[in-house]
């Protein structure tokens, strides 16, 4: 029964959706903001880490409801600021086309960029702390030989502090990977219980909720949740296929 439910299969493409569009940036901002703060902001790193860690212990409730302000359609700031850039002869070309101001909670191919903004700028915080903690184990010693082999600033981040960050980053990416495939919150706050416009936002975390405690049927709820445990432990295992594997030998 619920392989033939086409409302599962859709809030399953949401949910991957949103775990990779959310999730990828959050490692490509996290990754060489640690290590600016930790190799050129040392004396600071502490507090810097700390404000950029705030985000993640703010109350969702609170961090959505602003985001729906400033994902608003007539006076939000994001709709604001791509018209001053849609009006400006550098920039307009980007814009062609586009009917503005942007309905972004009330468009279906909308709703989840503007779920992913929130979801990246509420958890990449945590991303720098984990790798500026990672970062500060590295000896300074491999940064001074690679210096005097000749290495710039990009190879001794390509070729140094990469591979030793390598463990950091497969339990990084793993617990991201567990959370955003279990995105409930954010969606739920931002668009309702429904998903928006077309179920565009509508997770398998927040379908399950309705099966269950909405529509009572907790025996589809139940097969539901042992198919998102399915889907989790799968991309954990090919994480640490492609991944972890290499971070055990680096560490070895």
């Amino acid at each position: 029964l619920l392989l033939t439910d086409t409302w599962f299969w859709q809030a399953l493409g949401n949910t991957l959706w949103l775990a990779v569009a959310s999730g990828v940036p959050q490692h490509l901002i996290a990754i060489p903001l640690a290590f600016l703060i930790v190799t050129g902001f040392s004396s600071l790193r502490h507090p810097l880490t700390a404000a950029y860690f705030l985000p993640y212990i703010t109350s969702t409730v609170a961090v959505a409801i602003v985001f729906q302000t400033l994902f608003g359609t007539q006076f939000g700031v994001v709709n604001q600021f791509i018209g001053v850039l849609a009006d400006w002869p550098v920039t307009a070309w980007l814009f062609s086309g586009l009917k503005l101001p942007i309905n972004w909670l009330g468009r279906f191919e909308f709703i989840k960029p503007a779920i992913s903004t929130l979801v990246v700028w509420k958890y990449f915080g945590f991303n720098v702390v984990l790798y500026s903690a990672g970062l500060a184990t590295i000896p300074k010693e491999y940064y001074e030989a690679a210096s005097i082999d000749g290495a710039g600033p990009w190879q001794r981040f390509r070729f140094v502090t990469l591979p030793l960050l390598r463990p950091v980053m497969f339990f990084a990416v793993t617990l991201t990977i567990i959370g955003n495939l279990q995105l409930f919150d954010e969606p739920y706050i931002m668009v309702g219980s429904d998903g928006g416009t077309g179920r565009a936002g509508m997770t398998v975390a927040m379908y399950l909720y309705r099966l269950g405690f909405e529509w009572n049927d907790m025996g589809t709820a139940a097969a539901m949740s042992w198919a998102l445990f399915l889907v989790i432990g799968l991309g954990t295992v090919t994480q640490f296929l492609l991944f972890g594997r290499r971070s055990l030998e680096t560490r070895e």
